[in-house]
């Protein structure tokens, strides 16, 4: 692969990748600062790449990385010293109609409300279209608990709709 086409496929996946940076983020600007850091990073890196793998899965690890690496600048600018790596925050974002911008606000309500450990595999699997293998390895974490926090995150996300539901 060339410089040229590594370009190609990377801003091909720049609207997977700010929906990702979303997802982390929970800010606009934020994340917009965050995927041209990691853009950024990847440009001057991209010797590095193995070609034999895929190239989104390279790049969220990249922008996942940078993520973490600001949660902890942004910790220790502010006096709090260290921070651990899987203190991050979730976020959604959804473009369309009121009534559809309505409703992925209250789902990305219910899954920030989940807490980082259950949002980031169920973002990644069921938003972004990984498979349990890949967040496995974006994550760090085995692929049974992929599997399990994945099923946790959509139980408890039915059963708040349903209780939504309910109450309306």
């Amino acid at each position: 692969m060339n410089a040229d086409q590594f370009k190609s496929e990377m801003i091909d996946l720049l609207p997977r990748l700010r929906r990702f940076a979303l997802t982390l983020t929970k800010s606009g600007p934020d994340a917009d600062d965050l995927l041209q850091d990691a853009c950024s990073a990847a440009l001057q890196k991209w010797k590095q790449y193995d070609a034999s793998q895929p190239l989104d899965r390279w790049m969220f690890r990249i922008l996942r990385n940078h993520w973490i690496s600001e949660i902890r600048k942004r910790k220790v600018r502010q006096g709090e010293g260290q921070v651990p790596a899987d203190e991050e925050t979730v976020e959604l974002s959804v473009q369309s109609t009121a009534i559809d911008v309505l409703a992925a606000q209250q789902v990305r309500q219910k899954v920030t409300a989940l807490g980082t450990d259950l949002a980031q595999p169920l973002m990644l699997v069921c938003a972004e279209g990984f498979s349990y293998k890949e967040a496995a390895e974006m994550l760090d974490v085995p692929i049974g608990t992929v599997m399990s926090r994945i099923h946790r995150a959509r139980k408890l996300l039915l059963t708040e709709m349903n209780a939504q539901e309910n109450i309306q």
